[in-house]
Protein backbone atom coordinates (compact mmCIF):
# COMPACT_ATOMS: atom_id res chain seq x y z
CA UNK A 1 0.00 0.00 0.00
CA UNK A 2 2.86 2.33 0.85
CA UNK A 3 4.53 1.53 -2.44
CA UNK A 4 1.40 2.48 -4.32
CA UNK A 5 1.20 5.80 -2.43
CA UNK A 6 4.83 6.60 -3.31
CA UNK A 7 4.20 5.81 -6.99
CA UNK A 8 1.12 7.94 -6.98
CA UNK A 9 3.03 10.85 -5.36
CA UNK A 10 5.87 10.56 -7.84
CA UNK A 11 3.42 10.55 -10.73
CA UNK A 12 1.69 13.60 -9.28
CA UNK A 13 4.98 15.48 -9.01
CA UNK A 14 5.91 14.54 -12.56
CA UNK A 15 2.53 15.71 -13.84
CA UNK A 16 2.92 18.90 -11.84
CA UNK A 17 6.38 19.53 -13.34
CA UNK A 18 5.18 18.77 -16.86
CA UNK A 19 2.11 20.93 -16.39
CA UNK A 20 4.23 23.75 -15.02
CA UNK A 21 6.61 23.40 -17.91
CA UNK A 22 3.78 23.48 -20.42
CA UNK A 23 2.31 26.52 -18.66
CA UNK A 24 5.64 28.35 -18.82
CA UNK A 25 6.16 27.33 -22.44
CA UNK A 26 2.75 28.36 -23.72
CA UNK A 27 1.77 31.16 -21.35
CA UNK A 28 1.90 34.72 -22.69
CA UNK A 29 3.47 35.69 -19.37
CA UNK A 30 6.58 33.78 -20.42
CA UNK A 31 6.76 34.81 -24.09
CA UNK A 32 10.31 34.59 -25.37
CA UNK A 33 10.43 37.14 -28.19
CA UNK A 34 12.45 40.29 -27.72
CA UNK A 35 10.78 43.64 -28.52
CA UNK A 36 10.92 44.70 -32.18
CA UNK A 37 12.36 48.07 -33.19
CA UNK A 38 11.86 50.07 -36.39
CA UNK A 39 13.00 53.56 -37.34
CA UNK A 40 11.97 56.00 -40.08
CA UNK A 41 15.48 56.71 -41.41
CA UNK A 42 17.89 54.30 -43.04
CA UNK A 43 21.35 55.72 -43.67
CA UNK A 44 21.32 59.53 -43.62
CA UNK A 45 20.17 62.10 -41.06
CA UNK A 46 20.16 65.89 -41.32
CA UNK A 47 19.83 66.36 -37.53
CA UNK A 48 16.67 68.38 -38.17
CA UNK A 49 13.99 65.82 -38.83
CA UNK A 50 12.93 63.96 -35.64
CA UNK A 51 13.51 60.24 -35.41
CA UNK A 52 10.29 58.22 -35.54
CA UNK A 53 10.93 55.04 -33.55
CA UNK A 54 8.38 52.26 -33.16
CA UNK A 55 8.63 49.64 -30.39
CA UNK A 56 6.38 46.58 -30.27
CA UNK A 57 6.12 43.58 -27.95
CA UNK A 58 3.42 41.00 -27.23
CA UNK A 59 3.84 41.18 -23.43
CA UNK A 60 4.32 44.96 -23.33
CA UNK A 61 7.26 47.38 -23.23
CA UNK A 62 8.24 48.35 -19.69
CA UNK A 63 11.31 50.49 -20.40
CA UNK A 64 13.32 51.97 -23.25
CA UNK A 65 16.35 54.15 -23.89
CA UNK A 66 17.58 56.05 -26.96
CA UNK A 67 21.26 57.01 -27.03
CA UNK A 68 23.21 59.17 -29.49
CA UNK A 69 26.84 58.12 -29.68
CA UNK A 70 29.52 59.99 -31.61
CA UNK A 71 33.28 59.87 -31.58
CA UNK A 72 33.33 62.56 -28.88
CA UNK A 73 30.27 61.98 -26.74
CA UNK A 74 27.44 59.71 -25.70
CA UNK A 75 24.12 61.38 -24.94
CA UNK A 76 20.80 59.92 -23.82
CA UNK A 77 18.02 61.39 -25.93
CA UNK A 78 15.09 59.47 -24.41
CA UNK A 79 14.63 57.24 -21.36
CA UNK A 80 11.50 56.02 -19.65
CA UNK A 81 10.33 53.37 -17.19
CA UNK A 82 6.65 52.87 -17.99
CA UNK A 83 4.22 52.58 -15.10
CA UNK A 84 1.75 50.94 -17.48
CA UNK A 85 3.43 48.71 -20.08
CA UNK A 86 2.51 49.32 -23.73
CA UNK A 87 2.40 46.69 -26.46
CA UNK A 88 3.09 49.34 -29.11
CA UNK A 89 4.92 52.63 -28.72
CA UNK A 90 5.79 55.33 -31.25
CA UNK A 91 8.50 57.72 -30.13
CA UNK A 92 9.25 61.07 -31.70
CA UNK A 93 12.84 61.79 -30.74
CA UNK A 94 14.09 65.27 -31.49
CA UNK A 95 17.77 65.93 -32.23
CA UNK A 96 19.80 67.32 -29.30
CA UNK A 97 20.18 71.08 -28.98
CA UNK A 98 23.85 70.72 -29.79
CA UNK A 99 23.04 69.20 -33.18
CA UNK A 100 23.46 72.50 -35.03
CA UNK A 101 27.12 72.75 -34.02
CA UNK A 102 27.88 69.04 -34.32
CA UNK A 103 30.71 68.49 -36.80
CA UNK A 104 30.77 64.69 -36.82
CA UNK A 105 29.99 63.05 -40.15
CA UNK A 106 28.96 59.73 -38.60
CA UNK A 107 26.99 58.84 -35.47
CA UNK A 108 25.28 55.83 -33.94
CA UNK A 109 21.77 55.75 -32.52
CA UNK A 110 21.45 53.00 -29.91
CA UNK A 111 17.96 51.84 -28.97
CA UNK A 112 17.39 49.58 -25.96
CA UNK A 113 14.07 48.17 -24.79
CA UNK A 114 12.86 45.69 -22.13
CA UNK A 115 9.54 43.86 -21.99
CA UNK A 116 7.39 42.57 -19.10
CA UNK A 117 7.77 38.86 -19.88
CA UNK A 118 8.64 36.49 -17.00
CA UNK A 119 11.08 34.64 -19.26
CA UNK A 120 14.80 34.53 -18.43
CA UNK A 121 14.12 33.86 -14.76
CA UNK A 122 11.58 36.68 -14.54
CA UNK A 123 13.97 39.26 -16.03
CA UNK A 124 12.15 39.37 -19.40
CA UNK A 125 13.42 39.88 -22.93
CA UNK A 126 15.54 42.79 -24.04
CA UNK A 127 16.78 44.20 -27.32
CA UNK A 128 19.63 46.49 -28.29
CA UNK A 129 19.73 47.91 -31.81
CA UNK A 130 22.51 50.07 -33.25
CA UNK A 131 21.70 52.28 -36.24
CA UNK A 132 24.57 53.98 -38.08
CA UNK A 133 23.89 57.33 -39.71
CA UNK A 134 25.83 59.60 -42.02
CA UNK A 135 25.24 63.21 -41.04
CA UNK A 136 24.34 65.63 -43.84
CA UNK A 137 23.07 69.05 -42.78
CA UNK A 138 23.79 70.83 -46.06
CA UNK A 139 20.97 71.58 -48.48
CA UNK A 140 21.50 70.71 -52.16
CA UNK A 141 22.67 73.51 -54.43
CA UNK A 142 20.42 74.30 -57.38
CA UNK A 143 20.95 77.07 -59.95
CA UNK A 144 18.91 78.02 -62.99
CA UNK A 145 21.31 78.21 -65.95
CA UNK A 146 18.96 79.26 -68.75
CA UNK A 147 15.24 79.35 -69.42
CA UNK A 148 12.61 80.69 -71.81
CA UNK A 149 11.81 84.33 -71.13
CA UNK A 150 8.08 83.76 -70.92
CA UNK A 151 5.33 81.20 -70.92
CA UNK A 152 1.79 81.74 -72.19
CA UNK A 153 -1.35 80.29 -70.74
CA UNK A 154 -1.79 77.01 -72.56
CA UNK A 155 1.81 77.19 -73.76
CA UNK A 156 5.26 75.70 -73.25
CA UNK A 157 8.67 76.78 -71.97
CA UNK A 158 12.14 75.31 -71.47
CA UNK A 159 14.48 75.37 -68.46
CA UNK A 160 18.04 74.15 -67.89
CA UNK A 161 19.50 74.01 -64.38
CA UNK A 162 22.38 72.63 -62.35
CA UNK A 163 22.30 70.50 -59.19
CA UNK A 164 25.21 69.87 -56.83
CA UNK A 165 24.85 67.42 -53.93
CA UNK A 166 26.90 64.36 -53.03
CA UNK A 167 23.89 62.57 -51.51
CA UNK A 168 21.29 63.46 -54.15
CA UNK A 169 18.03 61.54 -53.82
CA UNK A 170 15.33 62.98 -56.12
CA UNK A 171 14.55 66.12 -58.08
CA UNK A 172 11.73 67.38 -60.27
CA UNK A 173 9.97 70.54 -61.35
CA UNK A 174 6.67 71.20 -59.64
CA UNK A 175 4.05 72.94 -61.72
CA UNK A 176 0.38 73.63 -61.08
CA UNK A 177 -1.70 71.23 -59.00
CA UNK A 178 1.44 69.38 -57.81
CA UNK A 179 2.19 68.27 -61.37
CA UNK A 180 5.74 66.94 -61.62
CA UNK A 181 7.84 67.55 -64.72
CA UNK A 182 10.74 65.09 -64.82
CA UNK A 183 14.01 66.56 -66.16
CA UNK A 184 16.60 64.69 -68.19
CA UNK A 185 20.40 64.89 -67.84
CA UNK A 186 21.80 67.58 -70.15
CA UNK A 187 25.15 68.04 -71.91
CA UNK A 188 27.51 67.67 -68.89
CA UNK A 189 27.26 65.98 -65.51
CA UNK A 190 25.13 67.83 -62.97
CA UNK A 191 23.02 69.69 -65.55
CA UNK A 192 19.38 68.96 -66.41
CA UNK A 193 16.81 70.04 -68.97
CA UNK A 194 13.02 69.99 -69.08
CA UNK A 195 10.06 71.35 -70.99
CA UNK A 196 7.24 72.90 -68.96
CA UNK A 197 3.55 73.40 -69.69
CA UNK A 198 0.95 75.86 -68.40
CA UNK A 199 -2.44 74.07 -68.52
CA UNK A 200 -5.00 76.05 -70.49
CA UNK A 201 -7.60 75.61 -67.76
CA UNK A 202 -5.43 77.33 -65.12
CA UNK A 203 -5.46 81.09 -64.60
CA UNK A 204 -1.82 81.28 -63.46
CA UNK A 205 1.37 79.24 -63.45
CA UNK A 206 4.38 78.68 -61.24
CA UNK A 207 7.32 76.37 -61.90
CA UNK A 208 9.72 75.42 -59.10
CA UNK A 209 12.77 73.15 -59.18
CA UNK A 210 12.67 70.95 -56.08
CA UNK A 211 15.73 68.95 -55.02
CA UNK A 212 15.93 66.51 -52.10
CA UNK A 213 18.93 64.65 -50.74
CA UNK A 214 19.02 61.34 -48.90
CA UNK A 215 19.19 63.07 -45.53
CA UNK A 216 15.92 64.93 -46.14
CA UNK A 217 17.40 68.35 -46.93
CA UNK A 218 15.34 70.23 -49.53
CA UNK A 219 16.15 73.12 -51.85
CA UNK A 220 13.65 75.00 -54.01
CA UNK A 221 14.39 77.37 -56.89
CA UNK A 222 11.67 79.35 -58.67
CA UNK A 223 11.94 79.46 -62.46
CA UNK A 224 11.77 83.17 -63.46
CA UNK A 225 9.21 83.07 -66.26
CA UNK A 226 7.20 86.05 -67.40
CA UNK A 227 3.56 84.95 -67.46
CA UNK A 228 1.63 86.00 -70.54
CA UNK A 229 -2.12 85.73 -70.22
CA UNK A 230 -3.98 84.55 -73.26
CA UNK A 231 -7.73 84.48 -73.70
CA UNK A 232 -9.42 81.52 -75.29
CA UNK A 233 -12.78 81.33 -76.96
CA UNK A 234 -15.90 80.27 -75.09
CA UNK A 235 -18.37 78.70 -77.52
CA UNK A 236 -22.07 78.21 -76.82
CA UNK A 237 -23.24 75.29 -78.92
CA UNK A 238 -26.90 74.42 -79.42
CA UNK A 239 -27.60 70.71 -79.65
CA UNK A 240 -30.22 69.67 -82.19
CA UNK A 241 -32.40 66.58 -82.22
CA UNK A 242 -30.94 65.73 -85.60
CA UNK A 243 -27.46 65.67 -84.07
CA UNK A 244 -28.61 63.52 -81.15
CA UNK A 245 -30.42 61.02 -83.38
CA UNK A 246 -27.58 60.96 -85.89
CA UNK A 247 -23.96 61.15 -84.77
CA UNK A 248 -24.64 60.59 -81.05
CA UNK A 249 -26.90 57.61 -81.70
CA UNK A 250 -24.20 56.05 -83.88
CA UNK A 251 -21.51 56.60 -81.24
CA UNK A 252 -23.78 55.31 -78.47
CA UNK A 253 -23.89 51.91 -80.17
CA UNK A 254 -20.11 51.76 -80.04
CA UNK A 255 -19.20 52.57 -76.42
CA UNK A 256 -19.69 50.31 -73.43
CA UNK A 257 -20.57 53.31 -71.27
CA UNK A 258 -23.76 53.99 -73.26
CA UNK A 259 -25.05 50.44 -73.54
CA UNK A 260 -28.56 50.27 -72.12
CA UNK A 261 -28.95 54.08 -72.17
CA UNK A 262 -31.83 55.05 -74.45
CA UNK A 263 -32.35 58.75 -73.68
CA UNK A 264 -30.44 60.71 -76.41
CA UNK A 265 -29.45 63.63 -74.19
CA UNK A 266 -28.07 61.30 -71.54
CA UNK A 267 -26.15 59.45 -74.25
CA UNK A 268 -24.57 62.73 -75.34
CA UNK A 269 -23.62 63.67 -71.79
CA UNK A 270 -21.97 60.29 -71.16
CA UNK A 271 -20.06 60.44 -74.45
CA UNK A 272 -18.95 64.05 -74.04
CA UNK A 273 -17.83 63.60 -70.42
CA UNK A 274 -17.23 59.98 -69.37
CA UNK A 275 -15.99 58.57 -72.67
CA UNK A 276 -13.94 61.71 -73.34
CA UNK A 277 -12.28 61.42 -69.92
CA UNK A 278 -11.42 57.77 -70.54
CA UNK A 279 -9.86 58.63 -73.91
CA UNK A 280 -7.96 61.61 -72.52
CA UNK A 281 -6.74 59.61 -69.51
CA UNK A 282 -5.12 57.16 -71.93
CA UNK A 283 -3.46 60.02 -73.81
CA UNK A 284 -2.21 61.62 -70.60
CA UNK A 285 -0.83 58.32 -69.31
CA UNK A 286 1.09 57.58 -72.51
CA UNK A 287 2.44 61.11 -72.92
CA UNK A 288 3.61 61.47 -69.30
CA UNK A 289 6.61 59.19 -69.86
CA UNK A 290 10.08 60.74 -70.10
CA UNK A 291 13.35 59.04 -71.00
CA UNK A 292 16.30 59.11 -68.60
CA UNK A 293 19.12 59.29 -71.18
CA UNK A 294 21.32 62.36 -71.53
CA UNK A 295 20.19 65.11 -73.93
CA UNK A 296 23.02 66.94 -75.71
CA UNK A 297 20.72 68.99 -77.94
CA UNK A 298 17.09 69.19 -78.97
CA UNK A 299 16.43 70.14 -82.55
CA UNK A 300 12.81 70.35 -83.62
CA UNK A 301 11.33 71.57 -86.88
CA UNK A 302 8.20 73.69 -87.05
CA UNK A 303 5.20 71.42 -86.99
CA UNK A 304 2.78 71.52 -89.89
CA UNK A 305 1.51 68.00 -90.60
CA UNK A 306 -1.11 68.82 -93.25
CA UNK A 307 -0.27 70.65 -96.47
CA UNK A 308 -2.44 73.64 -97.47
CA UNK A 309 -4.69 73.06 -94.46
CA UNK A 310 -7.28 75.42 -93.06
CA UNK A 311 -7.88 75.81 -89.33
CA UNK A 312 -11.47 74.78 -88.63
CA UNK A 313 -11.33 74.65 -84.79
CA UNK A 314 -8.90 76.28 -82.38
CA UNK A 315 -6.98 75.02 -79.35
CA UNK A 316 -8.36 75.89 -75.92
CA UNK A 317 -11.93 76.45 -77.08
CA UNK A 318 -14.19 76.07 -74.02
CA UNK A 319 -17.33 74.50 -75.41
CA UNK A 320 -20.62 74.76 -73.54
CA UNK A 321 -23.51 72.72 -74.88
CA UNK A 322 -27.17 73.78 -74.61
CA UNK A 323 -30.42 71.98 -75.33
CA UNK A 324 -33.72 73.89 -75.27
CA UNK A 325 -31.92 76.82 -73.65
CA UNK A 326 -30.42 74.81 -70.77
CA UNK A 327 -26.74 73.95 -70.37
CA UNK A 328 -26.30 70.18 -70.43
CA UNK A 329 -22.53 69.61 -70.69
CA UNK A 330 -19.16 71.21 -71.43
CA UNK A 331 -15.66 70.33 -72.59
CA UNK A 332 -12.37 71.83 -73.77
CA UNK A 333 -11.01 71.38 -77.28
CA UNK A 334 -7.37 70.58 -76.61
CA UNK A 335 -6.00 70.43 -80.12
CA UNK A 336 -6.03 72.24 -83.45
CA UNK A 337 -8.42 71.00 -86.13
CA UNK A 338 -7.01 71.21 -89.65
CA UNK A 339 -8.80 70.38 -92.90
CA UNK A 340 -7.72 70.17 -96.54
CA UNK A 341 -8.69 67.45 -99.02
CA UNK A 342 -10.64 64.36 -98.07
CA UNK A 343 -8.35 61.59 -96.82
CA UNK A 344 -5.32 63.87 -97.14
CA UNK A 345 -1.85 62.57 -96.33
CA UNK A 346 -0.55 63.44 -92.86
CA UNK A 347 3.19 64.18 -93.04
CA UNK A 348 4.72 65.36 -89.72
CA UNK A 349 7.72 67.66 -90.14
CA UNK A 350 9.53 65.74 -87.38
CA UNK A 351 10.29 62.07 -87.10
CA UNK A 352 9.63 60.17 -83.91
CA UNK A 353 8.76 56.92 -82.22
CA UNK A 354 5.20 55.66 -82.63
CA UNK A 355 3.90 55.25 -79.07
CA UNK A 356 0.30 54.41 -79.99
CA UNK A 357 -1.40 53.46 -83.22
CA UNK A 358 -4.97 52.36 -82.66
CA UNK A 359 -8.56 53.47 -82.15
CA UNK A 360 -9.13 55.78 -79.17
CA UNK A 361 -12.82 56.48 -78.78
CA UNK A 362 -13.75 60.08 -79.55
CA UNK A 363 -10.35 60.61 -81.18
CA UNK A 364 -11.00 57.77 -83.63
CA UNK A 365 -7.97 56.24 -85.34
CA UNK A 366 -5.10 58.01 -83.61
CA UNK A 367 -1.35 57.59 -84.10
CA UNK A 368 0.90 59.19 -81.46
CA UNK A 369 4.55 60.20 -81.94
CA UNK A 370 7.26 60.85 -79.36
CA UNK A 371 9.85 63.47 -80.35
CA UNK A 372 12.02 63.45 -77.21
CA UNK A 373 12.24 65.65 -74.10
CA UNK A 374 8.69 64.74 -73.09
CA UNK A 375 7.19 66.20 -76.29
CA UNK A 376 4.43 64.22 -78.03
CA UNK A 377 2.07 64.79 -80.96
CA UNK A 378 -1.27 63.07 -81.66
CA UNK A 379 -3.26 62.83 -84.89
CA UNK A 380 -6.98 62.16 -84.40
CA UNK A 381 -9.96 61.11 -86.59
CA UNK A 382 -7.78 59.40 -89.19
CA UNK A 383 -9.40 57.28 -91.91
CA UNK A 384 -6.36 55.00 -92.01
CA UNK A 385 -3.05 54.62 -90.19
CA UNK A 386 0.19 53.74 -92.00
CA UNK A 387 2.44 53.07 -88.98
CA UNK A 388 2.50 50.64 -86.07
CA UNK A 389 3.36 51.04 -82.40
CA UNK A 390 7.13 50.84 -81.99
CA UNK A 391 7.95 52.14 -85.48
CA UNK A 392 10.49 54.93 -85.91
CA UNK A 393 9.24 57.49 -88.43
CA UNK A 394 11.26 59.96 -90.48
CA UNK A 395 10.64 63.57 -91.38
CA UNK A 396 7.66 64.04 -93.75
CA UNK A 397 6.84 60.33 -93.78
CA UNK A 398 3.13 59.65 -94.34
CA UNK A 399 1.84 58.24 -91.06
CA UNK A 400 -1.93 58.38 -91.72
CA UNK A 401 -4.74 59.96 -93.73
CA UNK A 402 -7.33 62.41 -92.49
CA UNK A 403 -10.87 61.20 -91.91
CA UNK A 404 -13.90 61.42 -89.65
CA UNK A 405 -13.48 58.43 -87.33
CA UNK A 406 -14.56 58.92 -83.73
CA UNK A 407 -16.37 62.12 -82.73
CA UNK A 408 -15.94 64.03 -85.99
CA UNK A 409 -18.64 65.56 -88.19
CA UNK A 410 -16.45 65.94 -91.27
CA UNK A 411 -13.09 64.91 -92.70
CA UNK A 412 -10.31 66.70 -90.80
CA UNK A 413 -7.24 66.21 -88.59
CA UNK A 414 -7.26 66.80 -84.84
CA UNK A 415 -3.63 67.79 -84.22
CA UNK A 416 -2.56 67.74 -80.59
CA UNK A 417 0.76 68.58 -78.91
CA UNK A 418 1.51 67.48 -75.34
CA UNK A 419 4.35 68.14 -72.91
CA UNK A 420 4.64 65.43 -70.25
CA UNK A 421 0.94 64.69 -70.30
CA UNK A 422 -0.35 68.28 -70.64
CA UNK A 423 -1.91 69.59 -73.84
CA UNK A 424 -0.24 72.76 -75.14
CA UNK A 425 -0.85 75.21 -77.98
CA UNK A 426 0.14 73.60 -81.29
CA UNK A 427 0.50 77.09 -82.78
CA UNK A 428 3.69 77.67 -80.76
CA UNK A 429 5.31 74.54 -82.18
CA UNK A 430 4.18 75.57 -85.67
CA UNK A 431 6.05 78.88 -85.31
CA UNK A 432 9.70 78.82 -86.40
CA UNK A 433 10.49 82.04 -84.53
CA UNK A 434 8.91 80.78 -81.31
CA UNK A 435 11.00 77.60 -81.47
CA UNK A 436 14.16 79.64 -82.00
CA UNK A 437 13.54 81.99 -79.07
CA UNK A 438 12.17 79.45 -76.59
CA UNK A 439 14.07 76.26 -77.45
CA UNK A 440 17.10 76.72 -79.71
CA UNK A 441 18.43 79.96 -78.17
CA UNK A 442 17.87 78.73 -74.59
CA UNK A 443 19.93 75.60 -75.26
CA UNK A 444 22.66 77.53 -77.08
CA UNK A 445 22.89 80.06 -74.24
CA UNK A 446 23.05 77.30 -71.61
CA UNK A 447 25.92 75.56 -73.41
CA UNK A 448 27.93 78.79 -73.49
CA UNK A 449 27.48 79.24 -69.74
CA UNK A 450 28.31 75.60 -68.99
CA UNK A 451 31.44 75.69 -71.13
CA UNK A 452 32.72 78.75 -69.25
CA UNK A 453 32.38 77.02 -65.87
Amino acid sequence: MKKNNNSFGLLFVMLLVIGGGLFVYFSSMFERNAPTVSINLSEYWNLKKPLEIKLEDASGIKSYKVILKSAKEEKTLEYEQLLTPEKSLTLTVKPPRSAYTMKEKKINIIIEAQDTSKWNFLSGNSVKKVYKFKIDKKRPQVNIVSNSYKISRGGSALVIFRINDENLDEFYIEGNNKKRFIPQPFYKDGYYISLLAWPVKDDSFKGTVIVKDKAGNISKEHIPLYLKQKKYRVSKIKISDRFLKGKIADLAEEFAETQGVTEPLEQFKIINEDVRKKNEDLIHKLTSKVRSDKVNDFKINRMYPLKNAKVVAHFGDHRKYYYDGEKVSESYHLGLDLASNSMASIRPQNGGEVMFSDYNGLYGNMPMLYHGLGLYTIYGHCSSIKVNTGDITTKREVIANTGKSGYAMGDHLHFGVLVQGIEVRPQEWMDKQWIKLNITDVIRNAKKIINRN
